[in-house]
């Protein structure tokens, strides 16, 4: 008996396939619900198939985008031992490897990047900088689950999306120097709430309701 292949596995390589065909495309046609149209019709999609993979057109395109190159670095960075950089190192090499990633696909990382700037498109930006920044993150060995998890992704976010676009549009060289120079920041932010009881206000708050409560 022959076996079908399971609906996700199909959704999942022909994703991937007007996805390759969309990077081709967009240097040519720029970022846009057409890309998604033209790349499914040259998967060999309808119309129909294409509005039912992606429904989100161009949107759904530039999340796979994203996701690609995230897959792309992770497999670079897993041969690098982690353990044997200090903490700073460890998140420039591993921004380093994302940016290069989305620079394999130069030309249309830069139509997606300008799609991703546009206000209607910001907020879809910023949920795929935090994904990267929560993957870089664990690939560095971040373990926090307190608000340090969350402090940590949107800094490593704020210092994604402004690289990745100098990488693009100004080259590797002004790219790293600039992460050079967050980094600075982060490790000196980082040293100066080391110690510090940043849940001491929601403590007190608690003990207030409580007393207020209970008497």
């Amino acid at each position: 008996m022959t076996q079908t292949a399971h609906p996700t596995d199909w959704a999942t390589e022909t994703e991937q396939a007007v996805l390759d065909h969309a990077i081709r495309l967009a240097p040519r046609i720029g970022w846009s619900d057409g890309l998604a149209r033209d790349a499914g019709a040259a998967a060999g999609l309808s119309r129909g198939d294409v509005e039912l993979l992606l429904p989100n057109g161009a949107r759904d395109l530039a999340a796979l985008l994203s996701r690609r190159h995230d897959q792309k670095a992770m497999d670079a960075l897993a041969e690098v031992d982690a353990a044997s950089l200090k903490i700073r190192e460890r998140i420039a090499r591993s921004v380093s490897a994302r940016l290069e990633a989305a620079a394999g696909d130069q030309e249309a990382s830069k139509r997606c990047a300008g799609f991703l700037a546009l206000p209607t498109n910001a907020d879809l930006g910023l949920s795929l900088a935090w994904e990267t920044a929560d993957l870089l993150w664990r690939w560095s060995g971040d373990t926090a689950t307190d608000w340090n998890h969350y402090s940590k992704r949107t800094i490593l976010s704020g210092i994604l999306i402004p690289a990745l676009t100098m990488r693009l549009f100004d080259g590797r060289d002004a790219a790293e120097a600039f992460v050079a120079r967050r980094i600075d920041n982060v490790m000196s932010f980082e040293k100066w709430k080391a110690g510090k009881d940043f849940e001491a206000p929601l403590r007190r708050f608690t003990d207030l309701l409580g007393r207020l409560r209970y008497g």
